[in-house]
């Protein structure tokens, strides 16, 4: 009975690996979609958001059906419960970079961000990037520490969103109030990208500790 539960939860465990691997590839094919105007590429990602909604629902059901028959106490419940959390956040960022995507279609074939804004997209693409892959690798392997440098990286992408916002409220800004809208709705979709990303770092901190992840303060 026991092996059967550790088989489980690897069965989880790579479930999770792989819906970080797919939010990663989806926020990258979005950025590639919105900063070159790529209409296939915008597409891609639409259609697969349905294919990141489907892992969140296998690991709810893995979850649900080992709570049931298995009735885990101590840290086999805390690996439980935070499978069900990093999840739901995973299904967020899938859901954020389909926003990224759909916002790049809606404005095809003219790109949605101006030239004046493509730095900063860029790096916060990179930020984005570079947390998913983090997640992906505490996942696959836990890792205290690595999940602490998602609030780091977190930082960065705050200070980014702020520039931006720098960019967007200057006199001189020339594009009018729609396309400093969407470029507002586009930061945000980063900036909660991030969070997210946060969020599944503590939820690793919890299952490795017992104990909640400090709070950034």
């Amino acid at each position: 009975m026991r092996d059967e539960f550790r088989a489980d939860l690897h069965t989880v465990s790579q479930l999770l690996v792989d819906m970080a691997e797919g939010v990663r590839a989806a926020m990258r094919e979005a950025t590639r979609a919105l900063l070159t105007a790529d209409r296939q590429a915008a597409e891609t990602v639409i259609e697969r958001d349905a294919e990141i909604d489907d892992l969140y629902r296998h690991v709810e059901e893995r979850v649900c059906d080992l709570l049931a028959r298995q009735a885990p106490v101590a840290s086999d419940l805390r690996a439980m419960i935070t499978a069900l959390h990093v999840a739901a956040d995973l299904e967020r960022m899938g859901d954020l970079a389909d926003h990224v995507a759909k916002t790049a279609l809606r404005r095809h074939p003219s790109p949605a961000v101006p030239a004046e804004l493509r730095p900063v997209f860029t790096d916060m693409a990179g930020i984005a990037d570079r947390m998913a892959v983090k997640i992906g690798s505490v996942l696959a392997k836990p890792d205290a520490d690595l999940a602490a440098e998602l609030d780091r990286d977190d930082d960065t992408m705050d200070d980014l969103h702020k520039s931006l916002f720098g960019v967007l409220l200057g006199d001189d800004w020339p594009y009018g109030v729609e396309t400093a809208i969407d470029a507002t709705l586009l930061g945000r979709f980063y900036e909660r990208f991030a969070d997210h990303a946060v969020n599944c770092g503590e939820h690793v901190v919890y299952l490795i500790t017992g104990q909640a992840a400090p709070s950034a303060g």
